[in-house]
């Protein structure tokens, strides 16, 4: 386990709080946090990016678009400002460092994804890039350093939807990058080598991208909650114990095409009919294991016409469970429930791994300084574990991880009704901060 470095800010030095206001000469003598004059823009910020969108109706953005592209200028400007050496890795990270004292030190990388589900909401992903963003910048303004170098990552592709490529740039970064990948084809047919081609990339020099263990001291990333457990709980913030491990399906099931009219009942083989019984299926086994859940979240038919019997399905699983061993049971469990599916109704039904990835663990070393770190701030410590998937998953190959929730509206994400306040998108940067200066040893 990693030790933790000594902490050497006193609890009143305003270096605890974040300032990237128009005024950057702001400071809390007392100690107490003034919110008007911390992190004044990181709504305005967030509302930028969230701008740059595929669909002028509703934020979109996929990896390796346009749109990717110009979201990487805006964030890289804000990272220079804030002080750091800029650079793209290998697998399209943007990344940023704010050098310490200690060269030879690891550094602590802070970071979140900058790409987005269809129809997202604004802050799943983007506040956590913003609050590492806010938390070099409170540093540089005072000329402050840390032992360790901060090391910021803004991660290419985390929500995987283009390609079914989740994690994409974070385990480039870990050295788990999965090269199969490389030919698999979007909806317009492009290959995600072609698409990494196009947008600047090497696909030959993919591995460059891979850091060793011991590189970083930990991996911090503050996040949305995506639940609704803060928001009953009246918190604004809390330390992650855990993320749950998760498996992602493309399921089709192949019948035989026919006409509506004409083919009796008892000799069809309705592909449609056979998918809709799955994913009942996928509910009634997520339902029978303990702290499991199963979506299906996406399904469509050919040829897709009234009059006639689907001939050819395809729909995605997603199943997550906290617990390894419970997830595989139900995993397994599903598909001996989808063969038999295929062969009460002759249909083929053939599954297809996108995504598998165990649950993980947050360092207790680092639960326990995000919760001392509450304390200094005024909150309640409070722990919670994650049913959504992080990067931090995937970096956990090569260094300690913890993460950061905040509170959000009802529970909801990935959707545009997603909503944070100012005031909680200030308390995770706040805290962000305050438990880097914990773990990194704070010199000026």
């Amino acid at each position: 386990m990693t030790e933790k470095n000594t902490f050497v800010r006193m609890a009143s030095d305003p270096a605890s709080l974040i300032i990237s206001s128009e005024d950057e000469n702001a400071t809390m003598g007392d100690g107490v946090t003034h919110q008007d004059n911390v992190s004044a823009d990181i709504m305005d910020r967030l509302d930028r990016m969230a701008e740059i969108s595929e669909s002028k109706k509703h934020l979109t953005r996929r990896c390796f678009t346009p749109q990717h592209r110009q979201v990487i200028t805006l964030v890289s400007g804000w990272m220079r400002d804030a002080g750091m050496k800029v650079w793209e890795d290998a697998t399209g990270n943007l990344m940023g460092r704010y050098e310490g004292t200690d060269d030879k030190a690891p550094a602590i990388l802070l970071g979140s994804h900058l790409d987005s589900v269809v129809k997202a909401g604004k802050y799943d992903g983007p506040l956590g890039i913003l609050a590492a963003i806010d938390c070099v910048k409170a540093l540089n303004i005072r000329n402050a350093r840390l032992k360790n170098p901060i090391e910021v990552a803004c991660f290419t592709d985390e929500e995987g939807v283009r390609f079914q490529s989740t994690y994409l740039g974070s385990r480039g970064i870990a050295g788990t990058f999965d090269f199969n990948l490389l030919n698999r084809a979007d909806k317009d047919d492009i290959t995600l080598a072609e698409a990494m081609t196009d947008f600047g990339l090497d696909t030959d020099r993919i591995g460059e991208a891979a850091r060793q263990k011991g590189d970083f001291l930990c991996y911090l990333e503050v996040h949305i909650e995506q639940g609704p457990v803060l928001e009953s709980e009246d918190l604004a913030v809390c330390a992650v114990t855990a993320i749950a491990g998760a498996d992602r399906m493309t399921v089709t099931a192949t019948g035989k095409a026919g006409h509506a009219g004409t083919v009796p009942m008892g000799a069809r083989q309705d592909a449609l009919a056979a998918a809709a019984e799955c994913v009942l299926t996928v509910e009634e086994v997520a339902a029978a294991h303990p702290y499991a859940v199963g979506t299906v979240g996406q399904i469509e038919a050919e040829h897709g016409a009234t009059n006639v019997i689907p001939g050819k399905v395809v729909f995605s699983v997603d199943f997550r469970a906290a617990d390894d061993a419970v997830r595989r049971e139900a995993v397994n469990d599903l598909t001996k429930r989808f063969e038999d599916i295929a062969n009460r109704r002759n249909v083929d039904i053939v599954l297809e791994q996108s995504h598998s990835a165990d649950g993980v663990t947050s360092a207790p070393w680092i639960v326990d300084a995000i919760e001392d770190a509450m304390t200094d701030l005024g909150h309640r410590p409070f722990k919670l574990p994650s049913g959504a998937g992080h990067d931090a998953a995937a970096l956990a190959e090569i260094t300690d991880v913890g993460m950061i929730f905040v509170r959000c509206k009802d529970g909801i994400s990935h959707n545009p009704d997603e909503s944070i306040t100012r005031e909680d998108a200030i308390a995770g940067a706040e805290l962000l901060l305050r438990t880097v200066e914990r773990i990194g040893g704070l010199e000026t």
